[in-house]
């Protein structure tokens, strides 16, 4: 994806979802930074939000060229009844894929979309949880950007915050279900576990690697296990509330052609009640 369809997809989508909801967030009292910055932690909030993240892997590939994905990520609560919110979680990839052999260009275009929707109490205790469904649409705009099946699966989300921590796990699988015969089969685990340590200014320091398993595929092929660290801000623009994180990770099992590395680099825009 080249960057001006990447600057073009996050304008347009902060374009219809932003003024709908600031006019009635900045008519409610607005919480702490550090209150603020947790609920940014927390990926099963009542809170809207709408969240950018861009993950660069430099050398990727037999010609060692950096891949990008763009992810728009808007995340929705709603209240059910006064004892269950339903979260809804989409992230929108943008992708920007490698040559892998000389006759073949760099690919770039929109890729699988992937929903969640978890069930939530309203009111939790120490322990915050949420349980739901995950689909995967095959919404990619090149058959190389996705699957082609369409896949779902069970997702859980738990959490707590003791004192200035946030620890948790954010966990799911998905299979295919359906789509064209000559595309292979869906099996996929995604793991990814967070431990934030905030301070009162709004500004933390985090560890969030997700972990990625194809149960489908072979050898070193088959997972993708990063490790490493980031930093970030809770901070406001005028009474827009915003959330800004970098990190770097580095891949303790990858496969033979994926990069060492990941340097991520994210804002959200929060909207809350």
């Amino acid at each position: 994806m080249t960057p001006g369809l990447s600057r073009l997809m996050v304008l347009l989508l902060i374009s219809a979802l932003c003024p709908g909801v600031s006019a009635s967030a900045q008519q409610a009292k607005t919480p702490s930074v550090e209150d603020l910055a947790r609920a940014a932690q927390n990926p099963i909030a009542d809170t809207i939000s709408v969240g950018l993240e861009n993950i660069a892997a430099p050398n990727t590939g037999p010609y060692r060229q950096t891949a990008d994905v763009v992810k728009i990520e808007p995340v929705v609560p709603f209240q059910l009844n006064a004892e269950w919110n339903l979260v809804t979680r989409t992230t929108i990839p943008g992708i920007a894929q490698v040559r892998f052999s000389p006759e073949q260009g760099r690919i770039g275009g929109v890729g699988d979309i992937n929903q969640i929707f978890a069930l939530t109490p309203s009111h939790s205790g120490s322990l915050i949880w949420g349980v739901g469904p995950t689909f995967s649409y095959p919404s990619a705009t090149e058959p190389a950007l996705g699957s082609g099946k369409w896949s779902a699966g069970p997702t859980l989300v738990a959490l707590t915050m003791p004192g200035p921590w946030v620890l948790g796990v954010l966990a799911n699988n998905i299979w295919s279900f359906a789509g064209p015969n000559n595309r292979a089969p869906v099996n996929q685990m995604m793991l990814q576990y967070f431990v934030t340590y905030n301070f009162s200014d709004g500004s933390y320091i985090s560890s969030s690697p997700i972990i990625t398993a194809n149960w489908l595929a072979k050898g070193n092929d088959r997972w993708v296990v990063p490790v490493g660290i980031g930093v970030g801000k809770l901070f406001m623009v005028e009474r827009q509330p915003i959330n800004a994180e970098i990190g770097v990770y580095y891949n303790l099992l990858k496969p033979d052609q994926a990069s060492h590395w990941q340097f991520r680099a994210s804002l959200a825009f929060l909207f809350p009640k």
